[in-house]
């Protein structure tokens, strides 16, 4: 899919990732476009997925969640039901903001947001290892963030 993309395309990709709020006139601008085109370049790399949505990225420390964990889950079984119900359950869990299957000893890493380990422990024990078919659950509490980014390394594409 990056095949499409020239150096405009990934100057524009680079700029909204780092900034979604610049307009086109500021992004042709810095790419050295007229609006117009930068505008339908803007579009088009909305419409073949490339941009697929722009948010606003919150401080999660100054809305009072301090605690970041990683949880691995393991399941005692694997049918295509059970994993879909897990999934199911995950996606409707707002402290979980990312999880991912993984290949190894676990099913499956859980990036979970609370306001202090109280607050994890409650999601834990109420929610998380309600769900059926988890056989095992390694709580990993993060200390120092070093790095913590949502831009993509675009130089290599």
């Amino acid at each position: 899919m990056t095949q499409s993309l020239d150096n405009i395309d990934r100057k524009i990709l680079q700029l909204l990732q780092r900034d979604a709020n610049l307009s086109a006139t500021e992004l042709a601008d810095r790419v050295g476009l007229s609006q117009s085109p930068c505008w339908r370049r803007i579009n088009r790399l909305q419409e073949e997925g490339y941009i697929k949505n722009r948010v606003a990225l919150l401080d999660r420390q100054k809305l009072g969640l301090s605690i970041v964990v990683f949880v691995n889950i393991k399941l005692s079984a694997h049918g295509w039901n059970m994993l879909n119900e897990f999934e199911a359950a995950i996606v409707s869990f707002p402290e979980v903001l990312e999880c991912w299957t993984i290949s190894g000893g676990m099913d499956y890493t859980l990036r979970v947001v609370t306001k202090d380990i109280e607050s994890y422990e409650q999601f834990l024990r109420r929610r998380l290892l309600q769900l059926p078919h988890i056989q095992e659950a390694q709580s990993n509490i993060t200390m120092t963030e070093v790095k913590n980014t949502t831009q993509l390394p675009l130089d290599d594409l």
